[in-house]
């Protein structure tokens, strides 16, 4: 097995599908974007027998499982971990566009990284290994910001041979581990501000324009404006969708962004904190460190 990448297009008469796979042994990663002119419904399958982490970042759908016997209407922003021996499913996008990323464990290997997990994951396990399907929770998880920060590392590794198969590992327990955790939030939380899905896509559309806005970011009166919130369900909406306040989220996704810049292109530091739009060098410096640990300089000075 390799861990290189292979990206590859489907086209149908009504969408184009671009597919990016990383491979780290038998774990396989894969980042998925579809572009629809009409949504149009999708039957898809296979017989792999492995566990599937599924994370919906952007875009609204409905799909069954057959062999789950389910059926979900999601929203853009969701997550969570999926069992079967082999599957079939029919997907029903209803927006132009579905972004989705996905890992692939095979079963005995997700059992050696889980087995001694928490009560969810060990429940799981049971019904993996008793062959029956099974889903990790009934509550989809959001893609809060540490969830989002860590698929954007991947889809952005600028490692090659052995380090990269090493990060793509790390990396996929990461995730898993944020996945297991998050159960324990979902199941214990209660929807007290957001409680309809238009309400839900609404706070949906915050953080897509947030991240679409990271080097001039809105205010919270023009973010409330645009996606038709007043301002308290907005604030509070946010933190009981994703966990944390619409400011702490803007603040990692700039710093993020920021670490991706210093280690992907020759901008400068002060360069970097005049587009993301901090008011100075030293502020910008400031709070890279409080995130990081280390000043913006020393990213270069040990990638």
């Amino acid at each position: 097995m390799t861990n290189q990448d292979k990206q590859f297009q489907l086209t149908t008469e009504h969408s184009k599908t671009t597919i990016t796979d990383w491979y780290c042994d038998e774990i396989r990663l894969t980042h998925t974007i579809t572009r629809y002119d009409r949504p149009d419904k999708m039957v898809a399958g296979n017989d792999t027998d492995v566990v599937q982490l599924h994370f919906g970042l952007k875009g609204d759908y409905a799909f069954s499982h057959k062999q789950l016997n389910r059926s979900f209407d999601l929203i853009g922003g969701h997550h969570n971990t999926m069992y079967s021996k082999g599957f079939e499913i029919e997907v029903q996008p209803k927006a132009t566009e579905i972004e989705t990323f996905g890992i692939q464990f095979p079963k005995n290997l997700f059992v050696e990284f889980t087995q001694s997990g928490n009560e969810c994951l060990q429940r799981f396990c049971e019904d993996m290994l008793a062959g029956r399907s099974a889903l990790l929770s009934e509550n989809w998880g959001p893609i809060d910001a540490a969830t989002q920060q860590v698929i954007t590392q991947i889809m952005n590794c600028r490692f090659s041979g052995q380090l990269k198969k090493l990060f793509l590992l790390s990396k996929s327990i990461e995730l898993l581990v944020l996945s297991a955790e998050a159960y324990n939030y979902t199941a214990d939380k209660k929807e007290v501000f957001i409680k309809n899905k238009t309400d839900k896509e609404k706070i949906i559309a915050v953080r897509d324009l947030i991240n679409g806005r990271l080097s001039n970011p809105p205010g919270l009166t023009e973010i409330a404006q645009l996606v038709g919130l007043n301002e308290y369900k907005l604030k509070r909406g946010f933190k009981e969708t994703f966990n944390t306040t619409v400011f702490e989220y803007l603040t990692g996704q700039r710093l993020q962004l920021a670490n991706q810049y210093l280690l992907d292109t020759g901008k400068t530091s002060a360069e970097i904190a005049y587009e993301l739009g901090y008011s100075s060098p030293q502020h910008f410096n400031n709070a890279f460190k409080k995130k990081f640990g280390i000043t913006p300089n020393s990213v270069r000075i040990n990638p």
